[in-house]
C-alpha cells in the first residue's frame, strides 16, 4: 500500500519541483486600461472580465483615467461552405472570426500598433441534427472569442509603454 501511495505521489512532487505553474496573468505593465470597443462586443467582455478576476489591474471608466487604451474594431463573423453532398447539400462548412484592435496610452501615443486576428473552425453539417448543429455552432464562436481574448491578453503582457512598437 505504501509503495502504490509513494508511486501515485512521485510524479506531483517532480512537477512541483521543477518550478512548473500554470501560466498566469501577471506582469502587465500598466495599472490601469479602458476598453474602448463596440457595444456587444463578446471579446471585450472576455478580455474585462479576465481583467476583473486579475485584479492587478484596474478597469477604468474613461480613457482619461487609463494608462492604456485597448481598441478593439468591429468582429466579422462569417459562414462559408466548404463542401456538398452529391445531392447539393452542406455536409461542412467553414467559421470565421475577425478583428482588429491597436493599445495605445492616454496621451494618444501607439503602444502596439493595430493589428488583426483571423480565427476559422471547420463544422460538418448535417440537416438531420438541426439543433446540435446550432448549438455546436455557437459554441465554436464562442471558443474563437476566447481565443482572440487570450492573445490579446498575452499581447498586452509584452508591452513596452513609451516604445511605438511594443518592443
Amino acid at each position: 500500500m505504501n509503495r502504490r501511495l509513494f508511486l501515485a505521489v512521485l510524479p506531483a512532487a517532480l512537477a512541483a519541483g521543477c518550478g512548473f505553474q500554470l501560466r498566469r496573468l501577471e506582469g502587465m505593465p500598466f495599472a490601469s486600461l479602458y476598453v474602448d470597443a463596440l457595444p456587444g462586443s463578446a471579446v471585450a467582455q472576455r478580455i474585462r472580465n479576465t481583467l476583473t478576476s486579475n485584479r492587478r489591474v484596474r478597469l477604468a471608466a474613461s480613457a482619461a483615467e487609463a494608462e492604456a487604451v485597448l481598441q478593439i474594431g468591429q468582429e466579422a463573423r462569417s459562414k462559408v461552405i466548404l463542401s456538398l453532398s452529391g445531392a447539393g447539400r452542406v455536409t461542412e462548412y467553414r467559421l470565421g472570426l475577425r478583428l482588429t484592435y491597436a493599445v495605445g496610452g492616454r496621451d494618444g501615443r501607439t503602444w502596439a500598433a493595430a493589428e488583426t486576428i483571423e480565427l476559422n473552425r471547420d463544422m460538418t453539417y448535417d440537416d438531420s441534427q438541426l439543433l446540435a448543429k446550432g448549438a455546436e455552432e455557437q459554441l465554436l464562436y464562442r471558443d474563437m472569442e476566447d481565443s482572440a481574448a487570450l492573445r490579446i491578453m498575452r499581447r498586452l503582457q509584452t508591452l513596452k509603454p513609451g516604445n511605438g512598437n511594443g518592443k
